[in-house]
């Protein structure tokens, strides 16, 4: 029960949300939930969330605005995570239809060739974050 002279807070229900690259700004829209790729894992948001910074993986920006479900292929960067705002400064980042899938299959073809090569001047772990960048790239534009 609330006495007389306190107030009711209510939770918003939306945050705003963007996403930047240097190229560009991305997005700047207001959104209801988002996921996104942190090193750990992947991190539900949803309005009125704890503040947090963290360094993002590539991986897979989903969220929902205005009802409908958009995604992004990410790689790299840091989110900071507001009750009220999101801000993902993204190395890089493509929306579907951006992405050239060609380009993508053949940067994949590239990293699986090099991964299974046994030449020691190949640097793994640069091969399998190509890789992974080729792949999430290639499951996103199959969003279109």
């Amino acid at each position: 029960m609330l006495d007389a002279g306190s107030e009711l807070r209510t939770v918003a229900e939306t945050f705003q949300l963007e996403i930047v690259t240097p190229a560009k700004l991305m997005v700047k829209d207001v959104a209801e939930e988002a996921q996104i790729p942190g090193l750990s894992g992947y991190l539900g948001i949803l309005p009125g969330h704890a503040p947090l910074i963290t360094e993002l993986a590539v991986g897979v920006i989903t969220y929902k605005a205005s009802g409908a479900t958009h995604t992004l292929s990410v790689a790299w960067g840091f989110a900071e995570v507001l009750p009220d705002k999101v801000t993902i400064l993204a190395e890089a980042a493509e929306r579907p239809q951006e992405i050239d899938v060609a380009r993508a299959q053949e940067a994949k073809n590239r990293a699986e060739a090099l991964l299974k090569s046994n030449d020691p001047k190949v640097d793994y772990a640069r091969a399998e974050d190509a890789l992974q960048r080729a792949d999430t790239r290639l499951s996103v534009a199959k969003e279109k």
